[in-house]
């Protein structure tokens, strides 16, 4: 292996483990915000105590994320000083908002929410929980943008003499296509992998023995909550999902044609369900095909043509061959790779809506499901939409190479010239230890705190106009 290979062995880990907490960040805010919000409008015992539960955990995979997060940026300057020398103009100004506004935002209302149960009054402490819910979508937003530029370049200009890329127009990089509809893809599936989270712990919680049975409706509760956000997001994903398979095809052909494998340019192109042997195009593969139904995702048109990987190579090679930033052997991606992460991301995405759907059919009007089955299904949907999730991310950037910034510069052009394979060799044994050890921390601690269960119920303190206490010292509630 060359630098190059060990380097994107290094960020790809980083980064799928990094996003392992990313979106159960995102969408528990936006549930814990709504139960608290819950129990001040019914005063209703289980909304608090759910509250506190899931905010514990959340607390829990916050820190870690952070802790992971921080790695991502320093990267960039570890292995590919090449690329952040080239693009550092433009892809460091959305980066620079998120930490400078979205991440202090909501890492100071994150603050008060923790420690101001009983100074704030009850209003004011559940906005700041939807305050952070804002800050971690503004801050979702902004390193999005980011990489949607890598994906379809736009508000730049190349200066001959630096030899980088300079922006020209930051709205157009905030605003870009690709960016429109990347975004409520990825939020809507934060806010489902959340919801299979609620609903996952508190299946487990439900069937366990030694769960006292007062306890049993308030988990069935937090199970139908789950479910329902598992659900009505998981839909959200599939429409946004099917808009973005549109703009991906406008702008990277050359994705969607390996996400099928599709060797030449064909009309009504079919969508294979099922495929066995060998993807290079020497024989048939497919053995589940729906006619027409990768033209539809790529066009919307059923009849369409859908562009194949031969042709568009060919048209790489004479289109961006004869500069050394863009030239490469092949502009194709790894095909089995981009074909089954396309696969496998949808199918488990598909999977935890149906099961959502399932379990709050079974949990209609008060019943009260018995069989072992039914916690082990719940115990899987979080599980499926985290496997779901990574390899939507597989997807989309092993789908795009040999581009690290797509039609600008290839990923072997990009890496650090000063670093040796065995610098780089370290970096990755050296992260994927430490990524091993905080794991371990990560999920000996969500166990530990899933078994404990809910806290009894407990009124917080409701503080009005009353400042005698103004200068005692804040309180950790957990």
């Amino acid at each position: 292996m060359d630098v190059t290979d060990i380097a994107r062995w290094q960020f790809g880990i980083t980064t799928v483990y990094h996003f392992l907490f990313v979106p159960i960040t995102i969408g528990l805010t936006a549930i814990i915000a709504t139960m608290e919000t819950a129990w001040l409008r019914t005063h209703k015992e289980e909304y608090l105590r759910l509250t506190k539960f899931f905010g514990k955990l959340f607390l829990i995979n916050f820190a870690i994320g952070l802790v992971t997060g921080i790695v991502q940026e320093f990267q960039f300057g570890m292995n590919w000083s090449d690329y952040s020398r080239f693009v550092g103009d433009i892809f460091g100004a959305p980066l620079a908002v998120e930490a400078l506004l979205a991440f202090f935002l909501e890492s100071t209302f994150l603050g008060l929410w923790i420690f101001g149960w009983d100074r704030l009054p009850r209003k004011v402490h559940a906005a700041c929980m939807w305050l952070v819910h804002i800050g971690t979508l503004f801050s979702a937003y902004m390193i999005l943008a980011a990489n949607s530029w890598m994906q379809n370049p736009v508000g730049l200009k190349i200066n001959p003499d630096a030899g980088r890329a300079e922006l020209t127009d930051f709205w157009a990089v905030v605003f870009n296509k690709v960016q429109l509809v990347t975004f409520p893809h990825v939020v809507l599936s934060a806010y489902a992998t959340a919801g299979a989270f609620v609903l996952g712990v508190a299946a487990y919680l439900y069937v366990r023995k030694a769960t006292a049975e007062a306890d049993r409706s308030m988990y069935r509760k937090g199970i139908r909550i789950g479910a329902a956000w598992l659900l009505v997001a998981g839909l959200g994903v599939a429409i946004s999902g099917d808009l973005q398979g549109k703009i991906m095809t406008e702008v990277q052909p050359m994705k969607m044609a390996a996400a099928e494998g599709l060797y030449e340019t064909t009309d009504a192109a079919p969508f294979s369900v099922l495929s066995v042997g060998k993807l290079d195009g020497s024989q048939a593969t497919n053995i589940i095909e729906v006619p027409g139904l990768l033209s539809f995702l790529a066009t919307g048109d059923f009849n369409a043509t859908v562009q194949g990987i031969n042709p568009l190579e060919k048209e790489y090679q004479g289109k961006y061959a004869d500069n050394p930033l863009t030239k490469a052997d092949s502009y194709k991606p790894v095909i089995p790779v981009t074909y089954w992460s396309f696969r496998f991301m949808m199918g488990l995405g598909f999977f935890a809506a149906f099961g959502a759907l399932l379990i709050l059919w079974l949990t209609r009007g008060g019943k009260q499901p018995t069989a072992k089955w039914f916690g082990t299904l719940g115990i899987l949907l979080p599980i499926a939409m985290v496997l779901g999730n990574s390899w939507g991310w597989m997807f989309t950037e092993m789908g795009r190479q040999p581009w690290v910034v797509f039609g600008y510069m290839t990923t072997a052009m990009g890496v650090s010239p000063g670093v040796t394979a065995l610098t780089a060799w370290i970096g990755v044994i050296t992260l994927t230890l430490l990524y091993g050890v905080l794991a371990v921390i990560e999920f000996g601690l969500l166990w530990r705190y899933i078994k404990a269960g809910a806290a009894p119920f407990a009124e917080p303190p409701n503080p009005g106009n009353d400042h005698s206490d103004d200068d005692a010292p804040l309180a950790f509630a957990y």
